[in-house]
């Protein structure tokens, strides 16, 4: 029997899941999915994250991709699921590929954004992290640059993860303002567990000027985990893009 592979485009608010990953006694995006696409399928259906966020981090563009044994019809599909799961995801996009297309390790790069508020926002709390005092964010901007010169991020990563290697190709990594918004961008070819919060927590203790650039080069040369500075919280962070070679979608 044929099957055909699907790109499944979302976007989810991370607050009340424990991250994308199924885990037992905890829900999650990825729990949430694969019971309502198997309801639509008929047929219990796994489906494989582009990448997993953690608890409480949002996405405002993720993939994912499952096999059916039937050809689909993306705006009925779309129109099922939308109904099925919860409000706070939403399925966007349904996009047939090559039966060998991987929503992971076919990704060339991915993107993440990092919202902090500089004044109390009632309407934001679970969207941004707040500050009262403002960073100087051109000081952030040029550690950020500095963090192009470097491939291994093991400094930034969690500890105990099952990678093999600690190295990322970072394509883009800034800082903008926007009244009392800050955004921080950063692009790369892969991240590490925890990897962005590390980086935005550390770069804070930078614009805050309690860590120098100098310091800032020696915690990414310690290759340790304990010299970065604490991370920033998760309900700040988002998955915002991820970019796939062309020829993968039919």
């Amino acid at each position: 029997m044929e099957n055909y592979r699907y790109f499944l485009e979302l976007s989810y608010k991370g607050t009340h899941y424990h991250g994308w990953q199924i885990q037992k006694n905890a829900n999650t995006i990825q729990a949430e999915l694969e019971k309502a696409i198997s309801i639509i399928l008929k047929k219990n259906t796994a489906i494989m994250g582009s990448g997993r966020t953690d608890t409480g981090v949002h996405a405002l563009q993720q993939y994912a991709h499952f096999d059916s044994e039937e050809l689909l019809d993306e705006m009925d599909f779309l129109k099922k699921l939308n109904s099925l799961i919860p409000r706070d995801i939403a399925g966007y996009s349904l996009k047939k590929v090559k039966e060998e297309a991987h929503t992971r390790f076919d990704a060339i790069w991915r993107s993440y954004v990092y919202r902090i508020s500089l004044r109390k926002n009632p309407f934001d709390q679970e969207y941004s992290w707040t500050l009262y005092q403002k960073p100087n964010v051109e000081k952030m901007n040029e550690a950020a640059g500095i963090l192009l010169k470097f491939e291994d991020f093991q400094c930034f990563s969690k500890v105990h993860t099952d990678v093999n290697h600690f190295n990322c190709k970072i394509k883009t990594a800034h800082w903008e303002q926007f009244e009392h918004q800050l955004l921080f961008h950063i692009t790369a070819n892969r991240f590490l567990r925890g990897m962005v919060r590390a980086i935005v927590g550390t770069l804070i203790s930078v614009g805050m000027e309690k860590t120098s650039m100098e310091e800032f080069v020696r915690i990414i040369e310690s290759k340790d985990r304990s010299q970065a500075k604490s991370a920033a919280p998760p309900h700040g962070l988002y998955l915002s893009k991820i970019i796939y070679p062309e020829n993968l979608f039919i």
